[in-house]
Protein backbone atom coordinates (compact mmCIF):
# COMPACT_ATOMS: atom_id res chain seq x y z
CA UNK A 1 0.00 0.00 0.00
CA UNK A 2 2.78 2.40 0.92
CA UNK A 3 4.57 1.49 -2.33
CA UNK A 4 1.47 2.33 -4.36
CA UNK A 5 1.12 5.69 -2.60
CA UNK A 6 4.76 6.50 -3.26
CA UNK A 7 4.39 5.67 -6.96
CA UNK A 8 1.24 7.83 -7.22
CA UNK A 9 2.97 10.76 -5.53
CA UNK A 10 5.97 10.40 -7.84
CA UNK A 11 3.75 10.27 -10.92
CA UNK A 12 1.81 13.29 -9.73
CA UNK A 13 4.93 15.38 -9.15
CA UNK A 14 6.32 14.19 -12.46
CA UNK A 15 3.18 15.25 -14.30
CA UNK A 16 3.27 18.66 -12.61
CA UNK A 17 6.90 19.11 -13.56
CA UNK A 18 6.20 18.20 -17.18
CA UNK A 19 3.23 20.58 -17.29
CA UNK A 20 5.33 23.41 -15.91
CA UNK A 21 8.11 22.66 -18.39
CA UNK A 22 5.66 22.68 -21.27
CA UNK A 23 4.12 25.93 -20.06
CA UNK A 24 7.53 27.52 -19.78
CA UNK A 25 8.73 26.38 -23.19
CA UNK A 26 9.52 29.48 -25.19
CA UNK A 27 7.63 30.09 -28.45
CA UNK A 28 10.70 29.55 -30.64
CA UNK A 29 10.98 25.94 -29.44
CA UNK A 30 7.36 24.91 -29.73
CA UNK A 31 6.88 22.27 -32.41
CA UNK A 32 10.59 22.31 -33.29
CA UNK A 33 12.59 19.14 -33.90
CA UNK A 34 15.06 17.98 -31.25
CA UNK A 35 17.92 19.11 -33.46
CA UNK A 36 16.40 22.56 -33.98
CA UNK A 37 15.71 22.92 -30.25
CA UNK A 38 19.36 22.20 -29.53
CA UNK A 39 20.50 24.75 -32.12
CA UNK A 40 18.16 27.52 -30.99
CA UNK A 41 18.78 26.90 -27.28
CA UNK A 42 22.53 27.23 -27.83
CA UNK A 43 22.02 30.53 -29.68
CA UNK A 44 19.73 31.85 -26.93
CA UNK A 45 22.18 30.96 -24.17
CA UNK A 46 25.01 32.64 -26.06
CA UNK A 47 22.86 35.69 -26.88
CA UNK A 48 22.02 36.15 -23.20
CA UNK A 49 25.74 36.28 -22.46
CA UNK A 50 26.25 38.83 -25.26
CA UNK A 51 23.47 40.88 -23.69
CA UNK A 52 22.56 43.03 -26.67
CA UNK A 53 22.34 43.49 -30.43
CA UNK A 54 22.78 46.54 -32.64
CA UNK A 55 20.82 46.81 -35.87
CA UNK A 56 20.43 49.63 -38.36
CA UNK A 57 17.62 50.08 -40.89
CA UNK A 58 16.56 52.70 -43.43
CA UNK A 59 12.78 52.21 -43.28
CA UNK A 60 11.50 50.92 -39.93
CA UNK A 61 9.96 53.62 -37.74
CA UNK A 62 10.46 53.74 -33.93
CA UNK A 63 6.98 52.41 -33.11
CA UNK A 64 7.53 49.39 -35.35
CA UNK A 65 10.91 48.79 -33.73
CA UNK A 66 9.28 48.77 -30.30
CA UNK A 67 6.83 46.09 -31.44
CA UNK A 68 9.59 44.04 -33.03
CA UNK A 69 11.69 44.19 -29.86
CA UNK A 70 8.82 43.01 -27.66
CA UNK A 71 8.05 40.11 -29.99
CA UNK A 72 11.75 39.21 -30.35
CA UNK A 73 12.32 38.98 -26.60
CA UNK A 74 9.13 36.96 -26.13
CA UNK A 75 9.95 34.56 -28.98
CA UNK A 76 13.30 33.62 -27.46
CA UNK A 77 12.59 34.12 -23.76
CA UNK A 78 15.12 36.92 -23.48
CA UNK A 79 15.02 39.11 -20.35
CA UNK A 80 13.91 42.73 -20.39
CA UNK A 81 17.53 43.65 -19.70
CA UNK A 82 18.55 42.33 -23.12
CA UNK A 83 19.16 45.47 -25.18
CA UNK A 84 18.18 45.96 -28.81
CA UNK A 85 19.98 49.07 -30.00
CA UNK A 86 18.23 50.39 -33.10
CA UNK A 87 19.21 53.21 -35.45
CA UNK A 88 17.14 54.60 -38.34
CA UNK A 89 19.43 55.95 -41.04
CA UNK A 90 19.34 57.37 -44.53
CA UNK A 91 20.50 54.85 -47.14
CA UNK A 92 23.64 56.71 -48.20
CA UNK A 93 24.61 57.40 -44.60
CA UNK A 94 24.29 53.73 -43.67
CA UNK A 95 26.43 52.66 -46.62
CA UNK A 96 29.11 55.14 -45.52
CA UNK A 97 28.92 54.01 -41.89
CA UNK A 98 29.36 50.34 -42.75
CA UNK A 99 32.23 51.00 -45.15
CA UNK A 100 34.02 53.16 -42.58
CA UNK A 101 33.67 50.59 -39.81
CA UNK A 102 34.91 47.77 -42.06
CA UNK A 103 37.88 49.86 -43.22
CA UNK A 104 38.77 50.79 -39.64
CA UNK A 105 38.45 47.22 -38.43
CA UNK A 106 36.07 48.34 -35.66
CA UNK A 107 32.63 46.96 -36.47
CA UNK A 108 29.89 47.98 -34.01
CA UNK A 109 26.86 47.00 -36.10
CA UNK A 110 25.55 43.45 -35.96
CA UNK A 111 22.72 43.54 -38.49
CA UNK A 112 21.80 46.04 -41.18
CA UNK A 113 18.88 46.29 -43.61
CA UNK A 114 19.32 48.43 -46.68
CA UNK A 115 17.83 48.76 -50.16
CA UNK A 116 21.08 49.14 -52.07
CA UNK A 117 21.15 45.85 -54.02
CA UNK A 118 24.23 46.51 -56.16
CA UNK A 119 26.27 47.53 -53.13
CA UNK A 120 24.95 44.57 -51.13
CA UNK A 121 25.98 42.00 -53.72
CA UNK A 122 29.41 43.61 -54.05
CA UNK A 123 30.00 43.61 -50.30
CA UNK A 124 28.88 40.02 -49.98
CA UNK A 125 31.35 39.05 -52.71
CA UNK A 126 34.13 40.79 -50.76
CA UNK A 127 33.40 38.66 -47.69
CA UNK A 128 32.02 41.47 -45.54
CA UNK A 129 28.87 39.56 -44.55
CA UNK A 130 28.64 36.55 -42.27
CA UNK A 131 27.52 33.32 -43.87
CA UNK A 132 24.46 32.09 -42.03
CA UNK A 133 21.93 29.60 -43.34
CA UNK A 134 18.82 30.58 -41.45
CA UNK A 135 16.18 27.83 -41.50
CA UNK A 136 13.72 30.58 -42.48
CA UNK A 137 15.51 30.96 -45.82
CA UNK A 138 13.68 27.86 -47.05
CA UNK A 139 10.64 30.14 -47.44
CA UNK A 140 12.58 32.65 -49.55
CA UNK A 141 13.72 30.49 -52.43
CA UNK A 142 11.65 32.52 -54.90
CA UNK A 143 13.57 35.70 -54.16
CA UNK A 144 16.93 33.94 -54.32
CA UNK A 145 15.93 32.54 -57.73
CA UNK A 146 14.89 36.03 -58.85
CA UNK A 147 18.28 37.50 -57.90
CA UNK A 148 16.84 39.59 -55.06
CA UNK A 149 18.91 37.89 -52.36
CA UNK A 150 21.83 35.52 -51.81
CA UNK A 151 21.12 32.30 -49.96
CA UNK A 152 23.27 31.99 -46.86
CA UNK A 153 24.05 35.70 -46.76
CA UNK A 154 20.97 37.90 -47.13
CA UNK A 155 17.29 38.04 -47.95
CA UNK A 156 15.04 41.06 -47.61
CA UNK A 157 13.01 41.79 -44.51
CA UNK A 158 10.64 43.64 -46.83
CA UNK A 159 10.57 45.17 -50.28
CA UNK A 160 9.20 48.52 -51.38
CA UNK A 161 8.67 50.69 -54.43
CA UNK A 162 8.76 54.38 -55.29
CA UNK A 163 5.79 55.44 -57.42
CA UNK A 164 3.73 58.54 -58.28
CA UNK A 165 1.72 59.64 -55.23
CA UNK A 166 -0.57 62.55 -54.43
CA UNK A 167 -2.94 63.97 -51.85
CA UNK A 168 -6.49 63.37 -53.16
CA UNK A 169 -7.75 66.30 -51.07
CA UNK A 170 -5.68 68.65 -53.22
CA UNK A 171 -5.43 66.85 -56.57
CA UNK A 172 -7.80 64.75 -58.65
CA UNK A 173 -5.35 62.57 -60.57
CA UNK A 174 -6.68 59.74 -62.76
CA UNK A 175 -3.46 58.63 -64.44
CA UNK A 176 -2.30 55.04 -64.82
CA UNK A 177 1.12 55.60 -66.39
CA UNK A 178 4.33 57.39 -65.49
CA UNK A 179 3.70 59.50 -68.59
CA UNK A 180 0.45 60.82 -67.12
CA UNK A 181 2.49 62.66 -64.48
CA UNK A 182 3.82 65.10 -67.08
CA UNK A 183 1.84 68.32 -66.79
CA UNK A 184 -0.39 66.95 -64.03
CA UNK A 185 0.63 69.73 -61.63
CA UNK A 186 2.08 73.24 -62.05
CA UNK A 187 5.82 73.78 -62.29
CA UNK A 188 7.51 73.55 -58.90
CA UNK A 189 4.65 71.67 -57.20
CA UNK A 190 6.09 68.18 -57.63
CA UNK A 191 8.78 66.46 -55.56
CA UNK A 192 11.29 63.75 -56.41
CA UNK A 193 13.68 61.49 -54.54
CA UNK A 194 17.25 62.80 -54.52
CA UNK A 195 18.87 60.34 -56.90
CA UNK A 196 22.28 62.00 -56.58
CA UNK A 197 22.45 61.28 -52.85
CA UNK A 198 20.48 58.07 -52.30
CA UNK A 199 21.39 54.57 -53.56
CA UNK A 200 17.73 53.56 -53.25
CA UNK A 201 16.42 56.38 -55.43
CA UNK A 202 19.31 55.81 -57.84
CA UNK A 203 18.46 52.10 -58.12
CA UNK A 204 14.85 53.07 -58.84
CA UNK A 205 15.93 55.51 -61.54
CA UNK A 206 18.02 52.77 -63.17
CA UNK A 207 14.90 50.63 -63.43
CA UNK A 208 12.70 53.47 -64.68
CA UNK A 209 15.33 54.44 -67.25
CA UNK A 210 15.07 50.93 -68.71
CA UNK A 211 11.36 51.35 -69.52
CA UNK A 212 11.11 55.10 -70.17
CA UNK A 213 12.98 57.19 -72.78
CA UNK A 214 15.25 60.11 -71.91
CA UNK A 215 12.67 62.49 -73.38
CA UNK A 216 10.28 61.61 -70.58
CA UNK A 217 12.79 62.64 -67.93
CA UNK A 218 13.58 65.85 -69.81
CA UNK A 219 9.89 66.75 -69.53
CA UNK A 220 9.79 65.75 -65.87
CA UNK A 221 12.86 67.88 -65.13
CA UNK A 222 11.14 70.84 -66.82
CA UNK A 223 8.45 70.62 -64.10
CA UNK A 224 11.16 71.79 -61.64
CA UNK A 225 10.77 69.12 -58.97
CA UNK A 226 11.89 69.66 -55.37
CA UNK A 227 14.34 66.99 -54.19
CA UNK A 228 14.32 65.14 -50.87
CA UNK A 229 16.49 62.34 -49.51
CA UNK A 230 13.88 60.60 -47.36
CA UNK A 231 10.49 59.10 -48.15
CA UNK A 232 9.02 60.68 -45.01
CA UNK A 233 9.82 64.15 -46.37
CA UNK A 234 8.21 63.38 -49.71
CA UNK A 235 4.98 62.24 -48.06
CA UNK A 236 4.95 65.13 -45.56
CA UNK A 237 5.10 67.64 -48.41
CA UNK A 238 1.88 66.18 -49.83
CA UNK A 239 0.11 66.26 -46.48
CA UNK A 240 1.00 69.90 -45.85
CA UNK A 241 0.13 70.86 -49.42
CA UNK A 242 3.57 72.24 -50.24
CA UNK A 243 3.69 69.79 -53.13
CA UNK A 244 0.72 68.44 -55.06
CA UNK A 245 2.45 65.27 -56.23
CA UNK A 246 5.63 63.30 -55.77
CA UNK A 247 7.16 61.13 -58.44
CA UNK A 248 8.86 59.04 -55.74
CA UNK A 249 6.10 58.18 -53.30
CA UNK A 250 6.42 55.18 -51.02
CA UNK A 251 3.19 53.24 -50.28
CA UNK A 252 4.53 52.63 -46.77
CA UNK A 253 4.32 56.35 -45.99
CA UNK A 254 0.87 56.64 -47.61
CA UNK A 255 -0.36 53.88 -45.33
CA UNK A 256 1.14 55.44 -42.21
CA UNK A 257 -0.21 58.93 -42.95
CA UNK A 258 -3.62 57.60 -43.98
CA UNK A 259 -3.84 55.81 -40.65
CA UNK A 260 -3.73 59.28 -39.13
CA UNK A 261 -6.48 60.65 -41.38
CA UNK A 262 -4.63 61.72 -44.54
CA UNK A 263 -5.87 60.92 -48.06
CA UNK A 264 -2.73 59.95 -49.94
CA UNK A 265 -3.12 57.87 -53.08
CA UNK A 266 -0.67 56.26 -55.46
CA UNK A 267 -0.50 54.12 -58.58
CA UNK A 268 1.53 51.13 -59.65
CA UNK A 269 2.24 52.41 -63.18
CA UNK A 270 1.35 50.21 -66.13
CA UNK A 271 4.99 50.25 -67.32
CA UNK A 272 5.98 48.37 -64.17
CA UNK A 273 7.66 49.12 -60.83
CA UNK A 274 11.17 48.55 -59.54
CA UNK A 275 11.07 46.48 -56.34
CA UNK A 276 13.75 47.53 -53.88
CA UNK A 277 14.78 44.64 -51.62
CA UNK A 278 15.55 45.80 -48.09
CA UNK A 279 18.38 43.27 -47.84
CA UNK A 280 19.15 42.19 -44.29
CA UNK A 281 22.52 40.76 -43.35
CA UNK A 282 24.95 40.13 -40.50
CA UNK A 283 28.33 41.85 -40.63
CA UNK A 284 31.20 39.37 -40.82
CA UNK A 285 32.77 40.80 -37.66
CA UNK A 286 29.53 41.45 -35.81
CA UNK A 287 30.24 41.84 -32.06
CA UNK A 288 27.08 39.89 -31.10
CA UNK A 289 26.85 37.11 -33.72
CA UNK A 290 24.53 34.79 -31.79
CA UNK A 291 21.95 37.48 -31.09
CA UNK A 292 22.30 38.56 -34.73
CA UNK A 293 21.41 35.07 -35.97
CA UNK A 294 18.33 35.01 -33.76
CA UNK A 295 17.32 38.42 -35.12
CA UNK A 296 17.60 37.19 -38.71
CA UNK A 297 15.51 34.11 -37.87
CA UNK A 298 12.90 36.34 -36.24
CA UNK A 299 12.45 39.07 -38.86
CA UNK A 300 12.27 36.46 -41.62
CA UNK A 301 9.73 34.35 -39.73
CA UNK A 302 5.96 34.49 -40.24
CA UNK A 303 5.61 36.56 -37.05
CA UNK A 304 8.34 39.02 -38.02
CA UNK A 305 6.92 39.48 -41.50
CA UNK A 306 3.44 40.03 -40.09
CA UNK A 307 4.69 42.96 -37.99
CA UNK A 308 6.72 44.49 -40.83
CA UNK A 309 3.89 44.32 -43.36
CA UNK A 310 1.18 45.46 -40.94
CA UNK A 311 3.19 48.40 -39.55
CA UNK A 312 5.42 49.40 -42.47
CA UNK A 313 3.40 48.13 -45.47
CA UNK A 314 6.50 46.39 -46.77
CA UNK A 315 6.18 43.72 -49.46
CA UNK A 316 7.10 40.29 -48.12
CA UNK A 317 9.27 37.89 -50.06
CA UNK A 318 8.21 34.94 -47.90
CA UNK A 319 6.46 32.17 -49.84
CA UNK A 320 2.81 31.72 -48.90
CA UNK A 321 2.69 34.89 -46.81
CA UNK A 322 -0.56 36.88 -46.99
CA UNK A 323 -0.54 40.58 -46.20
CA UNK A 324 -3.39 42.05 -44.18
CA UNK A 325 -3.15 45.27 -46.23
CA UNK A 326 -2.74 44.07 -49.84
CA UNK A 327 -3.72 47.48 -51.28
CA UNK A 328 -0.50 48.91 -49.80
CA UNK A 329 1.56 45.73 -49.48
CA UNK A 330 0.53 43.48 -52.38
CA UNK A 331 1.85 40.00 -53.15
CA UNK A 332 4.99 40.16 -55.28
CA UNK A 333 3.44 38.03 -58.03
CA UNK A 334 0.59 40.56 -58.42
CA UNK A 335 3.00 43.32 -59.47
CA UNK A 336 4.48 43.97 -62.88
CA UNK A 337 8.13 44.17 -61.91
CA UNK A 338 10.91 45.88 -63.82
CA UNK A 339 13.63 43.25 -63.95
CA UNK A 340 17.18 44.17 -63.00
CA UNK A 341 20.26 41.97 -62.80
CA UNK A 342 21.63 43.40 -59.57
CA UNK A 343 24.33 40.77 -59.18
CA UNK A 344 25.94 41.64 -62.51
CA UNK A 345 25.49 45.41 -62.24
CA UNK A 346 28.44 47.32 -60.79
CA UNK A 347 29.08 50.51 -58.88
CA UNK A 348 30.61 51.90 -62.06
CA UNK A 349 27.31 51.27 -63.84
CA UNK A 350 25.52 53.14 -61.06
CA UNK A 351 27.88 56.09 -61.35
CA UNK A 352 27.21 56.36 -65.08
CA UNK A 353 23.47 56.39 -64.50
CA UNK A 354 23.87 58.95 -61.71
CA UNK A 355 25.81 61.21 -64.08
CA UNK A 356 23.00 60.79 -66.61
CA UNK A 357 20.41 61.86 -64.02
CA UNK A 358 22.43 64.87 -62.91
CA UNK A 359 22.86 66.00 -66.53
CA UNK A 360 19.08 65.93 -66.96
CA UNK A 361 17.94 67.48 -63.66
CA UNK A 362 20.93 69.64 -62.77
CA UNK A 363 19.89 69.63 -59.08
Amino acid sequence: MRLRSTVLIALTFGAVALTRAAAQEIPALKGASAEEKTRVTALIDAAKIEGSISYWDTVIQPATNDELVRAFRARYGLPSTFKVNYTLAQTGDLVTRIEQEIAAGRVTLDVASIAAPIWTFERAAKGDFMEYHSPEYAKYQQIFDAGLGKEGFFAFNGGYVFVPMWNSENLDFKGKSYKDVIGAVPTGRISHGDVANSPSFLSTYMGERSVLPKEFFDKLAAMKPVFFRRSEQLAAGLVTGEQLMTFSGMPTRAYQYNQKGASLKFIFPEEGVLLLPQNTFILEKAPHPNAAKLWIDFVMSEDGQRILTADEALISGRSGFKSTIPEYSPPIDSLKLIKMDWKSTTTQDMNKVKADWISIYNP
